[in-house]
């Protein structure tokens, strides 16, 4: 491959990485405009899960996945770990929704933004990866954060912890399961699929559901499909083709438009709450500072390695 080839690869892996973070940056403004029809959250999710799977479906195939996808059907083992990872993502969907529609974005981004702390410390003690120094001073950094933001909310930010514990424990699930991205992804869906259609099929009996009341509605219900497996296709293709340290980079860029957009729809931010977030803000800054130094040393020993033509 020539230089002008990967620079265009790397550039096109990079774009990749900034739109799928993009995206979920603004993914609450969606939930908020299908909540403000009088959609729930417990709806909401199962319309999401449920177009879904046309769409992660037609992924497997354009990816010519579907030997992987009877595979992972017919092994236990790894069928058993999807099955975990689903009930672990859809504890995650149905807590942000109903919080991005119940005044708490701000607390929403607060737990994605220690997410990447989450994973660290699950790395080494479930991994046995080797934390650094800028690691458990970044931990202790966020530690503060949340104990701060527990004091200026009168109790622990349950919210934020949710999110990032099911969201973390969801990304160590599917580093042990043996199954790529787009398959791991539709048998997720066809799990939680057959209850989420169940409780479709029963709101729209008792004439309590939403879909087919209006075009709008049901436009946006479908649309929250695409809107959920775009970015994850996005993300695994991006993760495979640039640095680890740019992805890190990345990954705080929807958490930082939450902020933004929670701020934007007024809701409450006193000073104590903005010490917090200063103390997240800095965890996550020396995350990234180590992250850069490591991949930094990587590269550096790879080209001391390297004999020269």
């Amino acid at each position: 491959m020539t230089n002008s080839s990967a620079s265009g690869d790397s550039r096109l892996a990079l774009s990749a990485g900034i739109g799928c973070y993009l995206i979920w940056g603004f993914v609450p403004l969606v939930f908020q405009t299908i909540g403000h029809m009088g959609v729930g959250p417990w709806e909401i999710l199962c319309h999401r899960v449920l177009w879904s799977l046309p769409t992660a479906g037609l992924l497997v195939a354009l990816a010519g996945q579907g030997r992987h996808l009877v595979e992972a059907l017919r092994a236990p083992r790894v069928f058993a770990w999807l099955a975990l990872s689903s009930l672990l993502i859809a504890t995650n969907w149905v807590i942000y929704i109903g919080a991005v529609n119940t005044g708490h974005v701000l607390e929403a981004s607060l737990g994605y933004y220690i997410t990447p702390l989450v994973n660290m410390a699950a790395g080494a003690l479930l991994f046995r990866e080797r934390i650094d120094r800028l690691g458990y001073a970044s931990m202790a950094l966020a530690a503060v954060g949340v104990a701060i933001q527990a004091v200026a909310m009168g109790g622990l930010p349950v919210i934020s912890l949710v999110l990032a514990f099911s969201f973390g424990g969801y990304g160590i699930v599917r580093k042990r399961v043996a199954a790529d991205a787009q398959t791991g992804f539709f048998v997720e869906c066809l799990v939680v699929g057959l209850p989420a259609l169940a409780y479709v099929v029963w709101l729209q009996r008792s004439g309590a559901g939403h879909f087919g009341h209006g075009a709008a509605v049901s436009a946006w219900l479908v649309a929250a499909g695409p809107i959920t497996a775009i970015p994850l296709v996005l993300f695994a293709w991006a993760a495979r083709r640039i640095p680890l340290s740019a992805m890190g980079f990345l990954q705080f860029l929807s958490p930082t438009i939450g902020f933004f957009i929670g701020l934007a729809e007024g809701e409450a931010f006193t000073p104590l709450r903005a010490l917090s977030f200063v103390f997240i803000w800095g965890g996550a800054a020396v995350f990234l500072w180590g992250a850069w130094r490591r991949a930094r040393s990587v590269r550096i020993a790879v080209a001391e390695a390297t004999p020269a033509e």
